[in-house]
């Protein structure tokens, strides 16, 4: 064996969605808080990212977190969250993936029936509840920082469909949320393909007709993904509906997607749509659920905000090491369009550059 350095990943998905978890192997990242970290990463070690999740040891549906040590003396641990086209400050599955690693392989000690964390992602501290049983983690609930509506019904220009209305939010990445029912899809298996095609020319549309900055991180910015919703219904007194969200650079999350559950919960609330503490299920493409609510409201950087609740459960798949022969004529690995939509191999979509 002639690899220099070996990762250590446990592969995970929450509710379907598939993120790696790197749990060693991973050397000291430079950075006073994991935003810096998670920038040191992006700007200069990049290659892990592409080593864990462009092909041949990865593909277009995988996402991952290198788990570091914590800034913040009041969390356990840190983590970066890396996807196929981006460093997203925060991700709901992907924190349902750490959790459930952390404690079911014994980084972190699981207390039944419930163990609490605090984790530290890019976007900060993130409040973790998981229920345990028998050694496996039956639920993750985490609360997320708060989400903002940032654009109310707004318009833009589409190519292929002309004008169409949108809201903008932010859970945690920013998101074009559009009416999946008003463009004639009911967001099922069979409509995935076209879902992405045309997720991926409206979040390009609205990236340059809407402006976007976090109000108090300015390296936070741009609409880097479409959300596709159905409207709410109500059912005995809990608010639901069904979403996909397109995932650079073209495809469908497999869950019900943390952040954009988040993003959605500030928008409906802005709106009037939904109150705290009401319960709001969020259904994915593939039927799997995450339960969510309002746990209270707030402000940021003046915006009104609210703090966003999401639980779900992960399952781990697998354990494997990652390395790279010298010989390796792939060493940034490789994408193609037949699966990615578009090859992205050297190309990095920074949210604060759009």
């Amino acid at each position: 064996m002639r690899w220099k350095n070996v990762l250590n990943v446990v592969e995970c998905h929450a509710e379907g969605e598939l993120g790696k978890v790197v749990t060693g192997g991973l050397f000291n990242v430079p950075g006073a808080t994991v935003f810096d970290k998670m920038l040191y990463l992006e700007e200069h070690r990049d290659d892990l990212r592409k080593l864990c999740l462009f092909e041949p040891r990865g593909s277009a549906v995988h996402s991952v977190n290198f788990l570091i040590p914590a800034t913040d003396p009041a969390a356990q641990m840190g983590y970066v969250i890396a996807e196929s086209t981006e460093y997203p400050a925060m991700s709901g599955s992907n924190t349902i993936c750490v959790a459930t690693v952390l404690l079911e392989t014994g980084i972190l000690p699981m207390s039944e029936p419930v163990s609490y964390l605090v984790l530290e992602a890019p976007a900060g501290l993130i409040q973790v509840r998981c229920e345990c049983r028998d050694g496996k983690v039956t639920q993750v609930r985490f609360t997320n920082q708060p989400a903002f509506a940032q654009h109310l019904d707004a318009f833009i220009e589409v190519e292929k469909l002309g004008t169409i209305q949108v809201d903008v939010g932010y859970g945690g990445m920013t998101y074009a949320i559009v009416d999946a029912e008003n463009l004639g899809f009911g967001i099922t298996r069979d409509e995935a393909r076209e879902l992405c095609e045309l997720g991926q020319i409206i979040k390009v549309a609205a990236a340059e007709q809407l402006p976007c900055v976090h109000p108090t991180n300015p390296l936070i910015k741009g609409i880097t993904q479409t959300e596709f919703v159905t409207r709410l219904r109500r059912e005995d007194g809990v608010v639901k509906s069904r979403n996909t969200v397109i995932v650079s650079p073209g495809r469908c999350d497999r869950s019900p997607c943390g952040t954009g559950t988040s993003a959605r919960l500030a928008v409906m609330h802005a709106k009037g749509l939904i109150a705290p503490g009401e319960t709001f299920l969020h259904e994915s493409i593939i039927g799997s659920v995450f339960d969510s609510r309002i746990e209270s409201l707030t402000k940021v950087g003046g915006l009104p905000a609210v703090v966003p609740s999401v639980a779900g459960q992960g399952w781990i798949a697998a354990m494997s090491q990652y390395g790279l022969d010298p010989s390796d004529r792939f060493p940034k690995g490789y994408t193609l369009s037949d699966t990615w939509l578009e090859a992205v191999d050297d190309k990095l979509i920074r949210s604060r550059d759009l």
